[in-house]
């Protein structure tokens, strides 16, 4: 393992253990699983990792640059997020299923997929009240247009219908709002006599309804980020059984330790930021600088490891830590460990100066 700071360390075996874990719950809802990989920002190592699990269907990715990154691997490449006019060469080239609510990305696609000879499938996205992406549910004449118009494009296949939800509204996936996109995909594979073979129940949040027993028959598919990579059910918050926190942290070193006051000495100002801070009087306490700032980290979403010791604040680039209670005897050139929340992965995983470890491969 490389010896630069800050790193992401990736535990392979824990990964593994966490795959394992949401795959078999998953399978138990007779759903297909589609891993999203745009919190680890498509990591090629850990692509080629996911793509070997026999319970993975599917990778997914909201940007085409990370799809590139994994395409030649033996799964299926989604993209979630809704296609730009500008990557549409990219988006059929890449991609074989993309989510799609706006009928003149479809009308491209169709252009583009003809052009490479190819054929594009498309998951038609549908709004069940979280307010992000898709066909308002209620506005069925115009479902019922898009519907018809996919079916007459040439080189674009029909896959599916899709929702999203909790990422914006924060409105929890229940068998009730789940229900209406069954209830409509039903009804269009009879209207039009087609199978719209999936129909995706949304995210990380929708795996407690498994637990529950109550994820609604027809809903065949889930999309995992949060739930495989950090062991979390995003709705309630909840841990999942058998997976692990720390199946990827974070790790910075420290480059000052000193005892100084708690208490900037002058007047407070705005900081680098453009806030006005507030500190607490902890007396003369021991300081940790850590390589690592704002720029390249969330420092809400970062924990430390070491449950003696706090984050007091950060700059662009520097990370303040009191280590005076702490049963280690820190010195510079240590590294100090954290666990990530969501936030803190994928800032940490988009920045290029967060290196990159491996163990347990």
């Amino acid at each position: 393992m490389n010896d630069m700071y800050p790193r992401l360390v990736f535990d392979l075996n824990k990964v593994r253990q966490n795959l394992d874990a949401v795959s078999s719950i998953v399978k138990a809802g007779s759903c297909s699983l589609m891993i999203v990989t745009k919190s680890f920002c498509a990591d090629r190592r850990m692509a080629e990792l996911i793509a070997s699990h026999p319970g993975v269907d599917y990778f997914a990715d909201s940007r085409i640059k990370n799809i590139k990154v994994y395409h030649d691997l033996p799964k299926e490449s989604v993209l979630l997020r809704l296609p730009q006019h500008g990557e549409i060469e990219e988006v059929v080239r890449y991609a074989d299923i993309s989510f799609n609510s706006e009928m003149s990305t479809v009308r491209l696609l169709s252009k583009e997929a003809v052009k490479q000879d190819k054929s594009h499938k498309i998951v038609l996205m549908i709004d069940l009240g979280d307010l992000r992406e898709g066909i308002f549910f209620r506005d069925r004449d115009m479902i019922d247009a898009a519907v018809e118009e996919i079916l007459a494009l040439p080189n674009i296949e029909l896959f599916g219908l899709g929702v999203n939800l909790t990422c914006y509204g924060a409105i929890i996936p229940k068998h009730d709002n789940l229900s209406i996109l069954t209830k409509l995909a039903e009804e269009i594979r009879r209207k039009y006599s087609i199978e719209l073979p999936m129909v995706s129940g949304g995210n990380s949040s929708s795996l407690y309804l498994i637990d529950k027993s109550e994820l609604p028959e027809g809903i065949n598919n889930l999309r995992l980020g949060e739930a495989f990579i950090l062991g979390n059910e995003t709705a309630y918050g909840e841990r999942i059984p058998g997976t692990n926190a720390d199946a990827v942290t974070l790790e910075a070193q420290i480059i000052e330790l000193k005892v100084k006051p708690s208490l900037p000495i002058g007047e407070v100002g705005m900081d680098a930021f453009g806030q006005r801070p507030v500190y607490e009087d902890r007396g003369n306490i021991k300081r940790a600088i850590l390589a690592i700032g704002k720029q390249d980290a969330d420092v809400g979403s970062m924990t430390p490891e070491d449950p003696d010791i706090d984050i007091l604040g950060a700059s662009s680039d520097h990370l303040i830590m009191d280590v005076t209670r702490s049963k280690i005897e820190y010195k510079a050139g240590d590294a100090i460990s954290f666990t990530l929340g969501y936030g803190g992965l994928l800032k940490a995983a988009t920045s290029s100066y967060v290196d990159r470890a491996y163990i347990n491969g």
